[in-house]
């Protein structure tokens, strides 16, 4: 496994990445598919965008996490996405990519990462919780574009 700055050469491969990882449902506020260009706007390129790195080997694309501004969110804070393939999950791939994140996001000047997670993404909590991520804010209403409550939690990580 390699991690990596991901590249606009890559969003084709992180858009079905996501959108497989959307249509599956149930470990991302994300419920509307991307296009590659909105991958490139939103992870890669353009004003949002902090730090990107992928995970792949042979077979491809593993995951990748990404770092962007939010404009909700204090000066110096982060908000941070991760994105395992559904088959790829305990790889190593989510340790990897988040030792290669921090530095890039302290080299950015941030002092903070914000995880908004959904309540019911088991899995996402616990990955941010064994990074020493830890609860600041709570959301118990947050619902689906469907009404289905399922609410969110958001955690810090102080770089």
């Amino acid at each position: 496994m390699i991690v990596r700055p991901a590249t606009l050469a890559d969003a084709p491969a992180m858009t079905d990445l996501l959108n497989r990882i959307i249509a599956i449902g149930g470990t991302t506020a994300h419920e509307t598919p991307f296009t590659p260009e909105a991958v490139a706007r939103h992870y890669i390129a353009g004003e949002e965008p902090v730090c990107c790195h992928l995970a792949e080997d042979d077979a491809g694309l593993i995951g990748f996490q990404c770092v962007g501004h939010n404009p909700a969110l204090p000066e110096g804070w982060g908000d941070i996405g991760s994105f395992v393939s559904p088959d790829r999950q305990r790889s190593g791939a989510g340790v990897a990519l988040f030792a290669a994140t921090v530095p890039a996001a302290r080299a950015a000047g941030l002092t903070v990462l914000n995880a908004t997670i959904r309540a019911d993404n088991a899995p996402g909590l616990g990955y941010y919780a064994r990074r020493g991520f830890v609860d600041y804010a709570n959301d118990p209403d947050y619902a689906l574009q469907s009404g289905q409550v399922v609410g969110r939690v958001s955690r810090r990580f102080d770089l």
